[in-house]
């Protein structure tokens, strides 16, 4: 049985990063497994711009920002298994792996799960009615258009308004199509709001809030769609539809991390984030596993995909080359008043070296005084000022290990909140 330091399952820019950093970290026997032909993952049908910001300090198309992480695996040792998928990981990591070249079972001193997210599809969302032809997820939409060159439809209705569904809308519209509406159940659009107004609002695209489609038309194909008003709780308000002439309805109704391999082998999933329970260095409760990307949470920027990748490469070589870590007293790190979710969920204080990332999404949008506010019971630990946060929108900070010194696990969970009192 062939056995390497690190097996990263996903070539996607979280798989990349990882086994680069965790290259640069000193491991020498490195797989990435990737279930297609080729390298890069979603950033291969993402042709606009806007990728890199972060990271790179420019502006790059999809698989320009893929193109970037391939060539840096290129200079690298690391060896590729495309064409391939993982069947099952066990907790004593074991991966068995099926591809062109056959099944075979693969061992690995740690493993980075990496394999991104899939989007909600029709029966995730409950939408009645008939079921022809030009019902499609956003996502395949992209891919169609931008890897086959194929038109998905000519009067286009979609159902969502996350950044994918924003970016397709200016897409199609582009291509010539006619989107008749972008619609969602929100009082604001789900994406970032600089896809709002670059993709919805430049091109006069109608955006409709509080709304939601209730029934699909058609014998062959997709004929009417009806949408009406929704109240605060979400329920359909009688008396108000609105019927749209239409031959294709794209769903952008969220997305769902790929994480069956990791229920399988016993690793506890948040309900909030649908991904792993991770401590700081992104291990699962499984000593020597890791989890990063868009399998962990969902993510607006593929920048941030990268700096939690990274992160997870470095702990998995840490592990391999210095073993487990010795602290086992971690501290909660919980969500509090007005917050998602946090990651990690857990703080191991003896593996942290200066300073922990916390990603968290809240629950409504903050203006003038927002702030995060961590605490400890009623014990207020730092308070980080924002100018803005956006319930579509993630945050992150850093906390400083001296932060955490004097805090007693045995004290109850640490909670992030957030609010808009004065700081």
């Amino acid at each position: 049985m062939t056995t390497y330091q690190l097996i990263v399952i996903g070539g996607g820019p979280a798989g990349l990063a990882a086994a680069h950093a965790a290259w640069e970290a000193g491991l020498r026997s490195i797989l990435i497994i990737e279930r297609s032909k080729h390298l890069g993952g979603i950033l291969n049908q993402c042709i606009h711009n806007g990728f890199g910001l972060h990271h790179f300090g420019e502006a790059l198309t999809g698989p320009e920002y893929a193109g970037r992480f391939i060539d840096l695996i290129a200079q690298t040792g690391v060896e590729l298994l495309t064409d391939a998928t993982v069947l099952r990981i066990t907790a004593d990591r074991e991966v068995s792996v099926s591809s062109t070249a056959g099944f075979r079972t693969l061992r690995a001193e740690s493993i980075v799960l990496a394999m991104g997210c899939r989007e909600r599809s029709r029966g995730a969302v409950g939408i009645p009615g008939t079921r022809p032809a030009g019902v499609i997820t956003a996502g395949t939409a992209q891919m169609y258009m931008n890897q086959f060159g194929y038109s998905v439809g000519r009067r286009v209705v979609i159902r969502g308004t996350g950044d994918i569904g924003l970016i397709m809308a200016r897409r199609m519209t582009l291509e010539g199509a006619q989107v008749l509406a972008c619609i969602g159940a929100g009082s604001t659009a789900d994406g970032l709001a600089r896809n709002v107004q670059q993709c919805i609002h430049d091109f006069n695209i109608p955006l409709l809030l509080n709304h939601t489609v209730t029934e699909v038309r058609g014998k062959n194909r997709v004929e009417q769609v009806v949408a009406m008003q929704v109240d605060s709780r979400r329920n359909v308000i009688p008396g108000t539809e609105k019927i749209f002439d239409c031959d294709t309805l794209l769903l952008s109704v969220g997305l769902i991390p790929e994480n069956e391999l990791t229920r399988s082998v016993g690793i506890p999933i948040d309900s909030r984030t649908g991904g792993a329970v991770v401590f700081e260095n992104n291990e699962t409760a499984v000593p020597g596993i890791f989890a990063c990307g868009n399998v962990l949470q969902v993510h607006d920027l593929v920048d941030f995909v990268t700096s939690e990748s990274v992160r997870a490469g470095k702990a998995a070589a840490d592990y391999v080359l210095h073993g487990e870590c010795t602290d086992t007293n971690a501290l909660e790190l919980a969500a509090g008043d007005n917050v998602k979710y946090t990651v990690p969920m857990r703080v191991r204080r003896g593996n942290v070296d200066k300073s922990i990332e916390v990603f968290l999404r809240v629950k409504k949008s903050f203006g003038e005084n927002a702030c995060i506010v961590v605490k400890q019971g009623d014990r207020q630990i730092a308070r980080y000022k924002r100018a803005y946060m956006s319930a579509s929108s993630m945050e992150k900070f850093s906390l400083p290990l001296a932060l955490f010194e004097s805090l007693d696990p045995n004290d109850g969970a640490v909670t992030v909140c957030a609010t808009e009192q004065e700081a």
